[in-house]
């Protein structure tokens, strides 16, 4: 399994705020595993933290825009995509401002300074939203869908269309994160200048100029008017005779627009937390339909404690009947693991088929065969057990002994035909013998079983 990432060491940034129009300066330092992206205002009393999680987005218009208590910050998304694409997991954002530096318009500088400073790889290990069935959001007005689809590997497909001469119909494509930095990081963001005027009488765009963005001019306007567009943004006036792209460096690549909405579609999917494994299939998005999507899946993560393991029958087990007899003193009618499909330093997976021939389904019940819960909690703890006595010599020397069982959950019946996939992960290293897990139990997507429990390591007498 691959591990979670955080920064070598501490690196930072400065421009002017897109919106604001102020000097900003941002810090990215290094992490603990296990703490997330989290963004620290330190312009404000006690610097207070917002997580970058979706439940925190309070807004949409030009931006996401985080919010939790009275302090917010908003145009996070070009550091979010950043972060995401090159595998920082763990991160503390340190700005003096409500909102990100646009920099040059996009993710590049981010990826550089990323680049300079290094990544360390950490003990824990990284978890994966993984997407095994179709998911949809669609806008009230239908013109703006993202699908989500099950796919072995990340990857982004966008169309976007606009009414204009310039810039109608675009596709762009990312397979691998690997070619985030060369082919989407350097696209910039754009507006069309007939905008303009509208979004600086909404406070917005302060800080915008022909240096940070993609400035499309696509509808003939008087030079009066241009010159008063030129003054509200605080630059020289300038004539155009021609429709076309006006900011002073040209387009880098013919679809940028498109590209830098890919960008905007993984910073704001960033906000969920995990990485994800599946293909998103974005028509006409924006920050608001990215965002709802993000919440539709942060709700799913927030709801399921944790998603089912995948299991494919046709994989060979890491550890087959054979070696779990050698490991387990068990035997029948009380060995409740049939095999295990995965298993880390302080993990394991393991799978139990419930058949009708089970000896326990004689008394409970004869006439509606149910899986006593004691017996699925007794399963969780020999998979447990696996996890322990895989690494010590001499096994077969010892056995696996409860000591302490808490919060333990039926949410479902388990029957005849039924496949419990057991997925336990240690809470605390192993000491003196003790080990303390937690527990979960699938059927298919269903979550039927949770439980804490402590168990000894002892040798037998």
């Amino acid at each position: 399994m691959e591990k979670q990432m955080t920064l070598k060491e501490s690196f930072s940034l400065s421009g002017k705020g897109l919106h604001t129009g102020l000097n900003i300066e941002i810090t990215f330092h290094p992490a603990e595993a296990g703490t997330g992206r989290i963004i620290r205002r330190v312009d404000l009393e006690d610097c207070p933290e917002i997580p970058a999680l979706s439940e925190f987005v309070k807004g949409t218009e030009r931006g996401t825009v985080l919010k939790k208590g009275e302090a917010s910050v908003s145009t996070i998304e070009h550091a979010m995509a950043t972060l995401y694409a090159l595998g920082v997991d763990n991160c503390i954002i340190d700005v003096n401002a409500p909102e990100f530096p646009i920099l040059d318009g996009s993710a590049m500088a981010y990826v550089e300074a990323i680049r300079r400073v290094g990544l360390v790889e950490q003990e824990a290990r990284r978890d994966y939203y993984i997407v095994k069935q179709r998911q949809e959001v669609v806008s009230a007005d239908g013109k703006s869908r993202i699908l989500l689809l099950p796919d072995e590997k990340f990857g982004v497909d966008v169309h976007i269309s606009f009414d204009s001469e310039v810039l109608s119909n675009q596709f762009a494509s990312l397979d691998t994160l690997d070619d985030f930095a060369s082919e989407i990081a350097s696209s910039r963001t754009f507006v069309f200048v007939r905008e303009i005027e509208q979004l600086l009488a909404n406070n917005l765009i302060k800080g915008g100029d022909l240096d940070n963005a993609l400035v499309i001019y696509d509808h003939k306007m008087e030079q009066e008017e241009l010159d008063k567009l030129c003054h509200l943004m605080g630059v020289e006036s300038k004539s155009f005779p021609e429709l076309g792209y006006i900011n002073n460096a040209p387009i880098i690549f013919p679809n940028e627009p498109a590209r830098h909405k890919l960008l905007d579609v993984i910073g704001d999917l960033a906000l969920i937390g995990k990485p994800i494994r599946g293909r998103i299939i974005a028509f006409c998005p924006g920050h608001k339909i990215n965002n709802e999507m993000g919440a539709k899946i942060r709700k799913d993560i927030k709801q399921n404690e944790s998603q089912a393991p995948l299991y494919d029958p046709n994989q060979p087990p890491v550890l087959d009947i054979n070696r779990i007899k050698e490991l387990l003193p068990h035997r029948f009618p009380f060995l409740m693991v049939d095999k295990i499909i995965e298993m880390g330093m302080d993990y394991i997976v393991g799978v139990k088929s419930v058949s009708g021939n089970e000896a326990f389904f004689q008394g409970h019940f004869p006439s509606e065969p149910v899986m006593p819960g004691v017996l699925q909690v007794e399963a969780m703890a020999q998979v447990g057990g696996l996890l322990v006595l895989n690494t010590i010599e001499e096994p077969d020397s010892y056995s696996t002994y409860f000591l302490k069982i808490d919060n333990v959950k039926f949410r479902q019946k388990v029957v005849p035909g039924d496949t419990l996939i057991f997925k336990l992960k240690m809470l605390t290293e192993m000491r003196r013998g003790m080990a303390h897990m937690r527990g979960l139990a699938f059927v298919g997507e269903k979550l039927v079983c949770e439980a804490e429990f402590m168990a000894q390591i002892a040798k037998n007498k």
